[in-house]
């Protein structure tokens, strides 16, 4: 030790080490907790300002004609400075070339639908996924003769399968709302690729802390932003993050056309709650696994499922899909009793969970997704899936473990 001391006194002497300056990075790669905060923000050149400011404008000078969009910026439906940074925070946290920020998750959706896909293209789809989703691609894509396969993305041969000559493109969600069913995001991008496809993965429910579909090999990454980088019940907003430039620019070009832009209110917003999403998800994770336990115990509750308990079918593919030991805050369970007794219990378990919309959050939140967030599915369908009247979904918040079980404890109890 004595000897690397002289040795870096020496080389300070001589001039061969100098010290950092203030305003400068150190050198080497951050990890995500600090890119969470950090990353796509300079202060401000003219203020020092630590946070980027809100360009609440509509338009931008130019210098002249011949100078048209050399600052970058128009029209803030077409580019805004301040969701243009919101917009490389995203792409770097998620891996990807670039990112689209548009107003909700769904119009994410409907961008990349609209950007890729064409009468007579046929898209395998996951028949678990968000009821939005289900219902753009069901009711409204397929008037323009779209064709949507809806499979057990769990199962890698049954996508293959439903592969036709006129597929373009494989859409997954993992893990799925309100299921948790995941998809092994890695063998389905080698298919994809083997098969000349575009692989979309909506991955709202894993967040970039537990997984990075593009570095599975995905080449287009659907956020509902509104949901855990957001974390607070604050905005609505979504994101399309894209692996090469070529995806980026047709996202960009389509949201554009859409007109279903982010305001720059809400980038500024999500931009201050991103930085705290890895202190979240760490403990809605270790919340949701607390809970989950309590659950499976309780001899009230017929079933419960959480990618963190030893009981859950894809046991083995959560632990290898998921990053380091994180799993998330979503999980969900139906009582003995069935329908009746589980929608009992949504309407008398008190707070400090809430009977609402919306995942996520701070605030813990119960849903009954056949009525809340999956009624435009057809029943069958729902069923299909597993998703019954009764289903109880879960969003743990960051409230205090013990609060959030005694609550569930006095519901579950009283039934």
């Amino acid at each position: 030790i004595s000897i690397v001391l002289c040795v870096e006194l020496i080389s300070m002497q001589n001039g061969s080490s100098e010290g950092g300056k203030a305003g400068t990075w150190v050198e080497g790669p951050f990890a995500i907790d600090t890119s969470l905060v950090h990353a796509a923000i300079d202060p401000d050149p003219t203020t020092g300002a630590i946070l980027p400011p809100v360009y609440q404008n509509t338009t931008f000078i130019q210098e002249s004609v011949a100078q048209y969009l050399e600052k970058g910026f128009s029209y803030s439906r077409t580019g805004n400075p301040t969701v243009r940074v919101l917009e490389r925070k995203i792409a770097e946290l998620e891996g990807g070339y670039g990112a689209t920020c548009v107003s909700t998750g769904m119009a994410a959706t409907f961008t990349v639908f609209s950007a890729l896909l064409k009468p007579g293209d046929h898209v395998v789809i996951t028949n678990c996924s968000y009821g939005g989703t289900n219902r753009c691609a069901r009711v409204h894509f397929s008037k323009y003769g779209i064709d949507f396969s809806f499979v057990d993305f769990r199962d890698i041969k049954t996508v293959e399968a439903a592969i036709t000559e006129r597929t373009k493109m494989l859409f997954s969600e993992s893990p799925t709302n309100p299921t948790l069913f995941l998809a092994d995001v890695e063998a389905i991008s080698q298919l994809a690729k083997a098969r000349g496809l575009v692989h979309v993965c909506d991955s709202t429910f894993a967040t970039p802390l537990i997984m990075k579909p593009l570095d599975l090999g995905a080449d287009i990454v659907i956020q509902s932003t509104t949901k855990f980088y957001d974390g607070h019940n604050i905005t609505v907003g979504g994101a399309v993050v894209c692996k090469t430039k070529e995806l980026d620019d047709t996202m960009h070009f389509h949201q554009n056309v859409l007109g279903n832009i982010m305001s720059p209110q809400v980038a500024f917003y999500q931009l201050q709650t991103t930085k705290t999403m890895a202190l979240r998800v760490r403990q809605q994770s270790a919340t949701a696994q607390r809970v989950a336990e309590f659950l499976e115990k309780h001899p009230k509750v017929d079933k419960v499922v959480y990618p963190g308990l030893k009981s859950f079918p894809q046991k083995e593919l959560a632990d290898k899909q998921h990053k380091d030991g994180l799993h998330g805050g979503m999980l969900w369970f139906e009582v003995k009793g069935g329908t009746d007794a589980g929608r009992r219990l949504m309407d008398t378990c008190q707070r400090p969970w809430s009977l609402c919309e919306n995942l996520g959050a701070t605030e813990s939140i119960i849903t009954c997704p056949a009525v809340f967030t999956h009624a435009n599915m057809l029943r069958e369908d729902r069923l299909k899936v597993g998703l019954t009247d009764g289903f109880v979904r879960v969003s743990c918040g960051i409230e205090d473990a013990d609060d959030l079980v005694r609550s569930l404890k006095i519901a579950l109890d009283n039934l």
